[in-house]
């Protein structure tokens, strides 16, 4: 996509956005996205803000999650592949479509066993992750980014400070490789 096709490098736009974020007093504004999942505000968070690329102004629109969810969706989408090896019946939430004909018990089944491959997992240790920033420069609005950061939550101060290093230039990510434990519903 052409610059020029691209609504987020129109110079209204970006002025729309600086307006918004000098009306909430942030260098960013949060975008409400039912595509996120529920429930975990401060470990991700759909944010847009106004930077540099290419030496022009332009909207990134990012998605910024904590390395900690990063962790718990590569562990879970390892143990679900390994499950439907398994189960090759089993279809899973994200493909099922109005043809999809439930079946609880396989559901049921599948969900038990990836739950145990996630403790083998975690036990020996297989899955670790790093922070990481991605950059998607053929983006429908602005330039897209993704990241995930090596902090407890993504609070308003932390995003304050990967707006001001990404667009300083002063970004450093952590390049060691972490694990985590789940935390038992008992």
């Amino acid at each position: 996509m052409t610059t020029q096709a691209n609504p987020g490098f129109s110079k209204e736009e970006i002025q729309q956005l600086k307006d918004q974020c000098t009306q909430a007093n942030k260098p960013f504004i949060v975008i409400e996205d039912d595509d996120l999942p529920t429930g975990n505000e401060k470990e991700m968070v759909h944010i847009q803000f106004v930077g540099q690329f290419n030496k022009q102004e332009v909207i990134y629109d990012a998605i910024l999650c904590t390395l900690q969810l990063h962790y718990a969706s590569a562990i879970y989408e390892a143990a679900e592949q390994e499950a439907i090896h398994h189960f090759p019946l089993y279809v899973p939430i994200e493909n099922r479509d109005e043809t999809y004909v439930e079946n609880e018990s396989l559901d049921e089944e599948v969900e038990v066993m990836i739950l145990e491959i996630i403790d083998e997992l975690e036990e020996n240790d297989e899955i670790k992750v790093n922070e990481y920033i991605e950059i998607d420069e053929d983006f429908e609005y602005g330039i897209g980014l993704e990241a995930a950061l090596y902090v407890p939550s993504l609070e308003d101060d932390v995003i304050v400070k990967f707006i001001n290093d990404f667009n300083g230039g002063t970004l450093s990510l952590d390049p060691s490789r972490f694990s985590f434990r789940s935390e038992d519903p008992e």
